[in-house]
């Protein structure tokens, strides 16, 4: 759609446009980023800005744009990204939850889930972490930042009284991490998992494959850093 809507306000100019990562489908962004490449340059960014708002279809919004030199590609350059996974458990919710918020029937152990989520800090081998591994995959990687605590960002009349947020941090991501993270923590907190299961499978020689991949739903890419 983004695409689409530079096609139409620029007239069919040529143009390139490169994003930051990609997204499961049913996944949010409260911050997302994308580079575009053209070939005549914009004479008044605020206007371009004001006009592609206008354009874009009522879940998309562009807040800012800035020019970079030709050295910046926002695929290599190095940055950080922070996800959260908004989450509630015990009832079913209000449906005007269901697109941001999963909702996990069963009683979850929240304080064992906080534990839980500690481990994942620091560098670790995620392979079982990772959607379909490959041999040649890089598994070594680094999460800054990884808790689970009380939801105090998001509200609404129809949401239940507690709902949780799970915040991670990191450089990189592989394919349905953040989803095989959440899954697992919520294994722990239904009893299936040990944290022990946890730190084995952080080692290198670990043969645990973890399955559940959480609903895409609860996902949200909150922040995008470039260093």
């Amino acid at each position: 759609m983004v695409d689409r809507t530079l096609n139409f306000i620029l007239e069919g100019k040529r143009f390139k446009s490169l994003s930051s990562g990609r997204t499961d489908a049913m996944v949010s962004a409260e911050n997302a980023a994308f580079e575009l490449f053209l070939f005549e340059p914009i004479e008044d960014k605020k206007a371009f800005l004001e006009l592609f708002n206008h354009n874009l279809p009522q879940d998309i919004r562009a807040k800012s744009i800035r020019e970079v030199n030709a050295d910046f590609n926002i695929i290599n350059h190095s940055k950080i990204k922070e996800y959260l996974y908004l989450f509630t458990y015990g009832e079913k919710c209000h449906p005007f939850c269901a697109p941001i918020m999963t909702t996990i029937l069963d009683d979850l152990d929240i304080d064992l889930m906080k534990q839980g989520a500690k481990l994942f800090e620091g560098e670790h081998y995620f392979k079982s972490f990772c959607y379909k591994p490959s041999e040649n995959g890089i598994y070594h990687r680094e999460i800054l930042l990884c808790e689970l605590v009380e939801n105090t960002i998001y509200s609404a009349n129809y949401f239940p009284k507690r709902t949780y947020i799970l915040r991670v941090k990191g450089k990189g991501f592989m394919r349905n991490q953040i989803r095989l993270m959440m899954g697992t923590l919520i294994d722990l907190g239904k009893g299936n998992l040990s944290l022990e299961d946890i730190k084995t499978s952080l080692l290198p020689d670990s043969d645990i494959k973890m399955a559940y991949i959480a609903p895409a739903s609860g996902l949200i890419l909150n922040n995008i850093e470039f260093e």
